[in-house]
C-alpha cells in the first residue's frame, strides 16, 4: 500500500495557507470515523507523484508525524489557471463505514482472445464502475478476462464476482461494461455493373468515330445535303 508523508499544520488565515502553498506544500484534511478532523500539509512534489486516474479510488496509508492511518482520497481541488493541486480531502478508513466509489475496470489476456486476433475491437462502455461498499472492502479494480472471448460477446456487471457487501450503485438492470465487436473496415462501394457497361460503350463509340474520320460538322454558310439554296434577290 502506498504511503504519503504529511505534517500537522496550524494555518488559520488565508495568508498563512497561501504562504504554505508558495513554500511547495498542499493543505489537506483528514476526516470521518468519529475522530476529530486533522489539518495537515503534504509536499506538492510528493503528492503529484501519486496523482493518476485511479488516485480517488485507491486506499493510501498516510503518516502524520509518525502516526499512520489508512485513508481514501475523496476530492482534489486544482488551481483553475495553473492546474496545480490546491487542496485534498482524505476520508478515514474504519470498519463498517460504507462509501460510494468508482473502481477502475482492468482487462487482461488480450493476447488470448480469438476475437481480437481476428481484428475485433474491444468497445469499452465503462472504464470505471461506481460501487457502494464497506471502506475496508473496496476492490482495487474489477477484472475482466479476455481469454477465449470471441467477436459478438459482451461483459455485463453480473459477469464480475463481487463480495456480497459490495454492490453497484446502478440497480435494476444488468448493465454492459464492454463488448467485443466486429472490425469496422470502410470499403469503397463497388460500381454497379450496368454503369460500367454504359461507360464502356460510350468510350468505344467515341474511339470508333475518331478512327473512321467521322463527318465534320458543317460550318456556318456551307450547304448541307438536301438543303435549298437561299433564293437570290430579283433584279429590279
Amino acid at each position: 500500500m502506498n504511503t504519503i508523508e504529511a505534517n500537522t499544520r496550524n494555518t488559520k488565515t488565508k495568508g498563512e495557507i497561501n504562504l504554505l502553498r508558495t513554500s511547495g506544500n498542499v493543505p489537506a484534511i483528514i476526516y470521518g470515523g468519529g475522530a476529530q478532523n486533522e489539518t495537515v500539509s503534504i509536499s506538492k512534489k510528493l503528492l503529484k507523484s501519486f496523482l493518476d486516474e485511479n488516485f480517488l479510488s485507491t486506499i493510501i496509508t498516510i503518516n502524520v508525524d509518525g502516526k499512520t492511518q489508512n485513508v481514501l482520497p475523496r476530492e482534489i481541488k486544482y488551481d483553475i489557471i495553473s492546474d496545480e493541486p490546491m487542496h485534498v480531502d482524505f476520508l478515514r478508513i474504519v470498519p463498517g463505514l460504507k462509501v460510494r466509489i468508482e473502481v477502475p475496470v482492468n482487462f487482461i489476456n488480450h493476447e488470448k482472445s480469438p476475437g481480437l486476433k481476428k481484428g475485433g475491437v474491444l468497445n469499452i462502455v465503462r472504464r470505471k464502475v461506481e460501487l457502494k461498499c464497506p471502506s475496508e472492502k473496496i476492490p482495487e479494480n474489477l477484472v475482466i478476462d479476455l481469454d477465449g472471448v470471441d467477436i459478438g460477446e459482451s461483459f455485463k456487471i453480473s459477469s464480475i464476482n463481487l463480495d456480497s457487501e459490495v454492490t453497484p450503485t446502478i440497480q435494476g438492470r444488468d448493465f454492459v461494461i464492454a463488448t467485443l465487436a466486429a472490425p469496422t473496415v470502410m470499403k469503397e462501394p463497388e460500381k454497379p455493373a450496368e454503369a460500367e457497361s454504359a461507360e464502356g460503350e460510350g468510350a468505344e463509340g467515341a474511339e470508333a468515330a475518331a478512327a473512321e474520320g467521322g463527318d465534320k460538322p458543317a460550318a456556318d454558310g456551307d450547304k448541307k445535303e438536301g438543303e435549298d439554296k437561299k433564293p437570290s434577290e430579283e433584279k429590279k
